[in-house]
């Protein structure tokens, strides 16, 4: 069970940079809440832990030594840059760091790079106490400047943050080798560039209308290597500790779906017990 760490940065009484009527605390959180549920929608094999899923205060020292103890196979901390330039960037450790840092953020680099269209500033490295103190490898992203009028639009937009967390999340997967989930009944199909809603409904004989359904979609946007459901009922294996809150929030539905598929009358489940989901 792969253990990865997702570090929004800043929060509570320090907002990070500001610009554009942003704060990066808010930016940082909606990236790593989004990247946490994309993972957990798409993956399995893992879990996750984060320094903070509200707006507290969290010192540098609490982060790491709060990932260090629980034995966190990956760190990954989320940011909005500024300073006056503009686009995406990295970071590891500039010192002495594994050759695995280096191959996880080489895989976290592409997949990022390849779903946003950001000006790509490339792969570096810096003395950051969160890439320096903790003892398993990680990495810092810098998804646009909050100060950059252009880059603060994007990050204004909610349809391009998913587009940031998927290549979060498909990055961690592909540099932990998480598996992708089986659609329990119901088939998958993998967005490549160049696809349409309406390619791939004629592909599957089916609708626009099915898919955006079936993926509760609002609107037309779809980004290669985002995971649709093109058909069939979706089904989930309950484990322990789920509520079915935290699984309706995992596949982007609600406890009162689940219940009506389900003819459930509480809000009682099990370990082991089959749910439809959608």
């Amino acid at each position: 069970m792969a253990k990865i760490y997702l570090d929004p940065g800043h929060g509570g009484t320090d907002p990070g940079a500001q610009g554009n009527g942003l704060q990066e605390k808010n930016v940082n959180l909606a990236i790593a809440l989004k990247t946490r549920d994309i993972l957990n929608r798409d993956y399995e094999g893992h879990s996750i832990r984060m320094s903070r899923t509200g707006d507290q205060t969290r010192s540098l020292t609490q982060r790491t030594n709060d990932a260090n103890s629980w034995g966190a196979d990956y760190f990954v901390s989320i940011h909005i840059n500024a300073g006056g330039g503009t686009g995406y960037e990295d970071f590891i450790y500039n010192g002495s760091v594994s050759s695995q840092t280096v191959t996880y953020r080489d895989r976290v680099h592409a997949e990022i790079t390849k779903q946003v269209d950001f000006n790509n500033r490339g792969k570096k490295r810096a003395n950051f106490h969160v890439l320096r103190e903790t003892r398993m490898p990680a990495v810092l992203t810098e998804n646009g400047f909050i100060d950059n009028a252009s880059d603060a639009a994007k990050l204004k937009s909610d349809a391009y943050l998913n587009r940031i967390a998927l290549g979060h999340a498909n990055g961690i997967a592909k540099a932990l080798g998480l598996r992708r989930k089986s659609s329990g009944g119901g088939n998958t199909y993998t967005v490549k560039a160049g696809d349409t809603l309406w390619s791939i409904a004629k592909a599957y004989n089916t609708t626009v209308s099915q898919l955006k359904s079936l993926n509760n979609l609002t609107d037309d946007t779809i980004y290669p290597g985002q995971v649709l459901i093109v058909s069939g009922a979706v089904y989930h294996t309950v484990k322990s500790g789920e509520t079915l809150w935290g699984i309706a929030r995992q596949y982007n539905t609600t406890v009162n779906v689940i219940k009506n598929l389900n003819s459930l009358t509480g809000d009682i489940i099990q370990p082991g017990q089959r749910l439809r989901v959608r």
